[in-house]
């Protein structure tokens, strides 16, 4: 064995869980060493932080230039965000989040999902970190949940960016909702909150396509790329009205339906067909990758 065999052998010794041996190798604490283990790896990351840098950035910048938006001659235009942030700071969650979540939060996750896998390959360590007694489907499931994490992560970020720069540029009190009621900033808040959460699990269908072909193949960067180009691929193909008969079967088409909570009462037909499209796309594309990994000759 060479010397950055033997190198790569000791890193995945020391970024291996502690799995149990013997029968605790199919216990749940088995399973959240490894998900511990998955998610210091995400976040350890140096590409990680920088994503996340970016995304806490991104309602700052939106934030400045709507407020240089309102101080110029042209006030009152654009989407109803924008002319709703400038009434009150809150809005520009909702901004932030309509901004980012086609394209900013999809590339983020992409470049995570697809990394999982192919990541670990490229680098040598797939081989020796199944070696330790995890389990091919186990590992799997750690990395798909350690994604979902970061989509919930990346998500908070650009949220609790948005109230903080919100607060500074803009004043807070009550807020009216798009359907014309006005709520509370108290009631707002909690709003927001699950506005987040439904946008989170909106990118959970992308986390399984992208953990999919992230076991295609041993390259990262193509996986990534892969990944990234899907996304804008599909993206395109939505906006086309020509594909009315396939458009709804498309994993990025209810996205923006978190819209409808800003409403009195709350719509939620959309947002059930977002989550149950992404629970379909993650039954789907989260099979073909165990099928895939579980059956894959691992050499490297």
């Amino acid at each position: 064995m060479s010397r950055a065999d033997v190198s790569r052998a000791e890193v995945s010794r020391a970024a291996a869980p502690p799995v149990p041996a013997g029968r605790g190798r199919g216990t749940a604490s088995g399973y959240l060493a490894l998900f511990r283990n998955e998610l210091r790896l995400v976040f350890r990351r140096l590409r990680t932080r920088v994503l996340l840098g970016i995304l806490a950035l991104l309602p700052v910048l939106i934030g400045v230039v709507v407020k240089l938006n309102t101080d110029s001659p042209h006030d009152g235009r654009g989407p109803s965000f924008i002319a709703q942030t400038t009434q009150n700071g809150v809005f520009l969650i909702f901004t932030a989040l309509a901004v980012a979540l086609p394209v900013f939060l999809p590339m983020t996750v992409g470049v995570v999902a697809g990394d999982a896998v192919a990541g670990e390959s490229a680098a040598g360590t797939l081989r020796y970190l199944l070696v330790a007694p995890a389990g091919r489907t186990r590992l799997l499931a750690a990395k798909f949940t350690a994604g979902l994490v970061f989509c919930l992560a990346g998500t908070v970020v650009v949220t609790l960016s948005a109230l903080a720069a919100g607060a500074v540029l803009f004043p807070l009190g009550d807020v009216t909702l798009i359907s014309g009621d006005t709520i509370g900033l108290v009631d707002a808040l909690p709003r927001a909150a699950l506005v987040a959460a439904v946008v989170a699990l909106s990118l959970s269908g992308l986390v399984a396509i992208g953990l999919f072909v992230s076991t295609l193949t041993g390259s990262g960067i193509a996986a990534m790329a892969a990944t990234v180009g899907l996304v804008i691929t599909v993206q395109i193909l939505d906006g086309f009205p020509q594909l009315d008969a396939i458009r709804p079967f498309l994993f990025p088409h209810y996205w923006m339906s978190f819209g409808d909570l800003l409403r009195a009462p709350m719509y939620w037909d959309n947002i059930l067909k977002d989550l149950g499209l992404q629970a379909a796309y993650v039954a789907v594309f989260g099979s073909a990758a165990w099928a895939r990994f579980t059956s894959r000759d691992i050499s490297a």
